[in-house]
């Protein structure tokens, strides 16, 4: 199997099946859905299953949810065909634990450099990856503001990276080259609108990404496949095509 030398890339906040569909066709390994009222993102089950029903079966779709209702997360689950679920909340370490079980999948839990739960909260939690951000702003996201991504390279050396917050074409790249994360995520920085992306802006994204290889490879880095989810029950789900 070939290695992968740069980050996975995950495309948040998508909520039109046509630009999740051209977001797979320029390289994003996932795309992610929220679920959470208060986002201008948030998408109800039906628009999440149509944008689900559009990717190619090597793209992952991740539900993204703030201190859910466990039912609800797994009626949701089910009915949008989703691989993996995020968590963005405060959810209790024994509640997130208990969840790749129930849902047959993986869990992302997101962390924050500036409120609970903390980077060093991450020995609490058995999950796939965490999410890192600096987690200031109105909503539970990134609220497209950069942050010292820096604090997170310590980090990146002992647990499974996403970094996001704020990262765009114009950024990421000098973003990716102070942790080396195993995967990036964008949402609010692409868009054109709430919950509409500037593809342009997509596609630059994905290059600048792409771009870093040479970095990964000075450093002998190797990222772990942290957006494939090969067993995943049911819907879309990303086969990993290294480790």
């Amino acid at each position: 199997m070939t290695q992968q030398h740069h980050p996975q890339i995950k495309i948040c906040g998508l909520t039109d099946p046509e630009q999740a569909l051209e977001c797979a066709q320029l390289g994003a390994d996932a795309i992610g859905l929220v679920f959470y009222p208060k986002s201008p993102r948030n998408v109800t089950v039906e628009q999440a299953a149509a944008i689900t029903a559009r990717l190619p079966g090597h793209v992952a779709s991740i539900g993204v949810f703030v201190n859910p209702d466990r039912e609800t997360l797994l009626q949701t689950m089910e009915a949008s065909g989703l691989s993996a679920a995020q968590l963005h909340g405060q959810e209790s370490a024994l509640w997130v634990d208990a969840l790749p079980s129930a849902i047959r999948s993986s869990v992302i839990k997101a962390l924050f450099a500036e409120r609970a739960p903390k980077l060093t909260d991450a020995g609490s939690y058995d999950v796939k990856a965490y999410l890192v951000e600096c987690g200031k702003g109105r909503l539970p996201g990134g609220n497209a503001m950069a942050w010292d991504w820096a604090i997170a390279e310590e980090f990146a050396q002992h647990y499974p990276l996403i970094l996001a917050g704020g990262l765009g074409p114009e950024n990421v790249a000098a973003a990716i080259s102070t942790c080396l994360p195993d995967a990036v995520d964008a949402s609010s920085s692409l868009e054109s609108g709430p919950g509409l992306k500037d593809m342009a802006k997509v596609k630059r994204f994905i290059e600048q990404v792409r771009q870093t290889a040479s970095l990964y490879n000075s450093r002998k880095r190797e990222t772990t496949p942290v957006l494939s989810f090969p067993n995943a029950p049911g819907g879309h789900h990303a086969q990993s095509d290294h480790h």
